[in-house]
């Protein structure tokens, strides 16, 4: 029973498994992640997809995940007159967006 770790949360997974059962990242053979190297976030995507939805004209969004200087940047040009946090939205959702330290948020809840 080998095991190896999940590419999009760092969890203990099955070798075999098509989908990590924590996060759901599809898992590629051959292509695990280390947990030496890998460097988890705490931010979660359900909340700051609400933030950007209801607040991405204030940067709100950015401040939760911790990129305080693109969250004043979005705060004062009202997220970049809407463009800016309309790419942000959809950055969300398609898992591509990342927090401070450049680790993507992968895990909704």
């Amino acid at each position: 029973m080998a095991m190896v770790f999940c590419r999009g949360c760092g969890k203990e997974i099955h070798d075999s498994a098509v989908t990590c059962p924590t996060c759901g990242a599809v898992q590629t053979a051959g292509q695990t992640v280390s947990p030496a190297v890998y460097s988890a976030t705490d931010k979660r995507i359900l909340p700051a997809f609400l933030l950007c939805f209801f607040l991405g004209w204030f940067g709100i969004h950015r401040f939760y995940v911790g990129k305080t200087g693109t969250g004043i940047a979005q705060l004062l040009t009202m997220g970049g007159l809407g463009i800016w946090a309309f790419i942000d939205l959809i950055m969300i959702l398609c898992g591509a967006f990342t927090d401070a330290a450049g680790n993507k948020i992968t895990v909704w809840t």
